[in-house]
């Protein structure tokens, strides 16, 4: 049959010889880098010192596509100048770039589409990318998947690229990501649900009918949308039928999908290798930026951890301080004991003496004064910030605005130049042809009519416009992703952790840790695309297991003390704001989940911050107290919010953390005393931490700063025990009103002691050790009165005290216990006020002759 042959092979030849095409959509359809899109649009932002736009063009050209048409809308006339000077224009790249300028009705991605259905200007499948791509992913190879599958399946019209992420991967929106069903034997997406992160959305909704016609299926909310389709050359013609289609996943993926008349499929590539990410938000310019700066988007990079242009330029002051991922742009100045950190400088930039730049953005041709501090922020082309200048965390400065000398903005500032008003006049006096200008003006407009605060912020001989902060007046009108509050989770610098984000269902119980390590396998056997399954297999069959042993360590320590800083600055956040205990709680929990370490490293991460968090009162014990007991009584419920209650494990959390904590280790007893009296920890709960072995500081190398510390400790809760103990048999002696009621009460009290389950010969022993260790701890304190903790034998001394404890405390503390007498037996009797306040004092002044006598003990010495 050789007609058949050669029409088969005349086909094979004109499918290699078909041109890749790629359609770059450059607009954005959105304000979130306003202003610093005031006169530019998004793509010609730069990005380590390159604008988003040629980052696009190197990562298609790394792919081999030969032919982009660029879609633009906002400011055409710049986008064309750029692409003609870019060096992805000139003949020698193999690249033919072609502008393509919609109309002005153009307000989202679908009719972007649309346009491009009207201009007939696709020939064959083509690569669909946004202008904000930074990508080194062989797009080539989707390509080619998307063809086979093509040769069997006409209706596959469109395959997305994904990478798997962990929930915490930097490069990965907080603000918008999406729920993907899919079939895991073909990767066809069943299913696409968009999600937004702020409110957060607990359930998805599956049609059944994908459940009973698939019986394994993929759920999937750990990708990264890398933006890049591989679209067959009817997808426009789809945008085109329907005008419903506005955004490329929420309206045309999920709107396909759910269709019953349209019959088409849509797959997913999950890239193993390579990366990809889009430039979609400030926060994700932060994190592209460092990726670059770190080598992740190799070859798309320059080498070293220092990058400082090799054309002699550059000018660098002996004593100035260049950090590590910093990148320098040519002709640049760094003036004496001027520190940059993590920043990346623009061309022609000026950076003035003792100036400080950590995190930093800063582009072209400005002026950093001597001594202005820049961190987390970008500053745009032409600033001048005047000398002593503050830019915190999150602010965005426009081009060509000038800062006056001292100048203290507010976190998360925008500020952009005032129009001069010649300017001003050209604009009122014409027709306004330019539909972008005339957007900007307006909006420019509104800002001017609010700058009330602006010259106590910009200071003297400022042109800047301070923008507005807060939700706007029209957000009901906005899409949900661009509500204030989610764009909030897509700021630079913003951790957002006043935000509720997770869902109401996400309490805490004492199951909680069997249920997650149940959906945690679950997840694992079901997903055939994660390596997490067989990684104990691989290791055992490996020869060189022990070399990755050492390395998981290696990588384990630095994932742990990675944790411990993002827990700290967490707490130091919290405790600064004043945020409430439940949004403190779900941010560690979210920390805790991200970093999957285990429920104690978080206790002990609170615990340890409440004991450094209180202000220390030398010489004065009551006003210590009130100190303790304020903090405890603010911040003490969020040790048993952020994930089940262990009150013995937070007991030895404390001990171990004031054994090491120096000046600190007196706080002990006085904290405990405080914990107990929030109903934190209770009696049974002392006694069991003092009956372990850990108290004890077994294990621990004896002799060693931290065994001393916990045995002290140990001896403070023998002391505590023993005042309890008091108490018990000082209720039981004044409750009985004659021999044959105490004989009564005597009874069940008797019945009940082997229920503890410790045999009576064993808690003497311990007692008698502790008493003698107590007695050797306290030697020290002989010489002082008031240190001298109440005798056993004289019950009538802590009852004489009684009344005095309202006086020693204030409020607060005398309301923390309630009570009954003179003196009260924690399990038996309910607590009241005023004997709990006595019972706390009685506590604490016997524990604080211990640690008094511990410091002397240790003076003399």
């Amino acid at each position: 049959m050789p007609p058949k042959s050669s029409s088969s092979k005349e086909k094979n030849i004109a499918e290699e010889d078909e041109v890749l095409q790629a359609v770059i959509l450059a607009d954005s359809f959105n304000k979130r880098f306003k202003p610093l899109t005031v006169g530019k649009p998004r793509c010609l932002l730069p990005i380590c010192n390159a604008t988003l736009l040629d980052w696009t063009f190197e990562s298609l050209a790394l792919a081999g596509v030969q032919e982009i048409f660029v879609i633009c809308r906002s400011y055409a006339d710049k986008v064309k100048a750029a692409i003609r000077d870019s060096k992805w224009s000139k003949p020698s790249s193999g690249i033919k770039i072609v502008p393509i300028v919609t109309a002005k009705e153009t307000f989202s991605p679908g009719d972007a589409m649309r346009d491009i259905y009207t201009h007939q200007i696709i020939t064959s499948d083509f690569v669909l990318v946004t202008g904000d791509l930074v990508s080194n992913v062989r797009i080539d190879e989707v390509v080619r998947a998307h063809k086979e599958r093509r040769r069997t399946n006409k209706d596959a019209i469109m395959t997305m690229v994904v990478k798997e992420s962990g929930a915490a991967h930097r490069t990965r929106s907080r603000g918008e990501s999406g729920v993907y069903v899919l079939d895991p034997e073909t990767s066809e997406c069943l299913h696409y649900e968009p999600v937004v992160g702020y409110p957060p959305k607990s359930q998805v909704s599956i049609p059944r009918e994908i459940l009973a016609e698939h019986p394994e299926v993929e759920i999937r909310n750990d990708f990264i949308d890398c933006s890049i389709d591989v679209c067959s050359v009817e997808v426009p013609s789809l945008f085109q039928d329907n005008f419903d289609y506005g955004d490329i996943r929420r309206d045309f993926v999920h709107g396909v999908l759910a269709s019953d008349l349209l019959m088409k499929n849509i797959y997913c590539y999950v890239a193993k290798d390579g990366y990809a990410a889009r430039v979609a938000d400030t926060r994700s310019y932060d994190a592209v930026s460092k990726d670059i700066l770190s080598r992740w988007t190799f070859p798309l990079h320059l080498r070293g951890n220092k990058y400082i242009a090799k054309d002699n330029s550059v000018v660098l002051s002996r004593t100035c301080k260049i950090g590590n991922n910093t990148l320098i742009g040519s002709h640049t100045t760094i003036s004496e004991n001027a520190s940059v950190h993590a920043s990346v400088i623009g061309q022609r930039c000026t950076i003035g003496r003792g100036a400080v730049l950590r995190d930093a953005y800063v582009f072209d041709d400005t002026h950093i004064g001597a001594g202005c501090v820049v961190e987390g922020s970008i500053v745009g082309a032409r600033v001048r910030l005047g000398d002593g200048a503050r830019v915190p965390t999150g602010c965005l400065i426009a081009d060509d605005v000038v800062l006056g000398e001292g100048a203290r903005l507010r976190k998360f500032e925008r500020l952009s130049k005032r129009r001069a008003a010649s300017k001003q006049a050209e604009i009122d006096g014409s027709e306004g042809d330019d539909e972008n200008e005339e957007d900007d003006d307006s909006e420019l407009e509104d800002v001017e009519a609010h700058q009330e605060e602006a010259p106590q912020i910009v200071g003297k001989s400022s042109n800047a416009l301070v923008w507005p902060r807060g939700s706007p007046d029209d957000e009901e009108e906005l899409d949900e992703r661009e509500a204030y509050t989610n764009l909030r989770l897509m700021r630079i610098g913003d951790p957002a952790s006043d935000l509720e984000l997770s869902d109401a269902g996400s309490t805490t119980s004492a199951s909680e840790t069997e249920t997650e390590s149940e959906f945690s396998a679950l997840s694992r056997t079901s997903s055939r695309t994660s390596a997490s399954g067989p990684s104990l297999s691989l290791a055992a069959a490996d020869p060189s297991a022990g070399d990755a042993s050492t390395i998981h360590k290696l990588s384990s320590a630095a994932a742990e003390t990675e944790f411990r800083s993002e827990v700290a600055q967490s707490l130091e956040r919290a405790f600064d704001e004043g945020h409430s205990v439940e949004n403190a709680a779900v941010e560690l929990k979210t920390l805790r989940m991200a970093s999957n370490v285990p429920l104690r490293r978080v206790r002990e991460a609170v615990v340890g911050a409440l004991v450094d968090r209180v202000p220390l009162v030398p010489g004065d014990a009551a006003a210590q107290r009130l100190e303790i007991a304020k903090m405890v009584r603010r911040w003490g419920p969020l040790v048993d919010k952020i994930g089940g209650v262990d009150a013995v494990e937070t007991v030895e959390a404390l001990q171990y953390h004031c054994a090491g904590a120096g000046p600190r280790q007196g706080l002990f007893a006085q904290v405990l005393a405080a914990l107990y009296q929030q109903d934190l920890v209770e009696e049974d709960d002392i006694r069991a931490w003092h009956r372990s072995a850990a108290a004890r500081g077994e294990g621990l190398k004896e002799g060693s700063p931290l065994a001393d510390g916990v045995r002290k400790c140990w001896v403070v809760g023998a002391k505590m025990i023993e005042q309890f103990d008091d108490d018990e048999s000082e209720e039981e002696s004044e409750s009985g009103s004659g021999e044959d009621e105490s004989e009564e009460e005597e009874a069940p009290a008797a019945k009940a002691a082997p229920a503890k389950g410790e045999p009576e010969s064993e808690e003497s022993e311990e007692s008698e050790e502790s008493e003698s260790e107590a007695e050797t701890a306290s030697e020290g304190s002989e010489g002082s009165e008031e240190n001298v903790p109440p005798a056993k034998a004289a019950p009538s001394t802590s009852s004489a005290t009684a009344p005095a404890a309202p006086a020693a405390s204030s409020g607060p503390s005398q309301a923390a216990k309630p009570a009954h007498s003179a003196s009260t037996s924690v399990p038996a009797v309910p607590k009241t006020a005023s004997a709990g306040a006595t019972k706390a004092e009685n506590l604490e002044s016997s524990s604080s002759s211990e640690a008094d006598g511990d410091s002397e003990e240790g003076d003399s010495s």
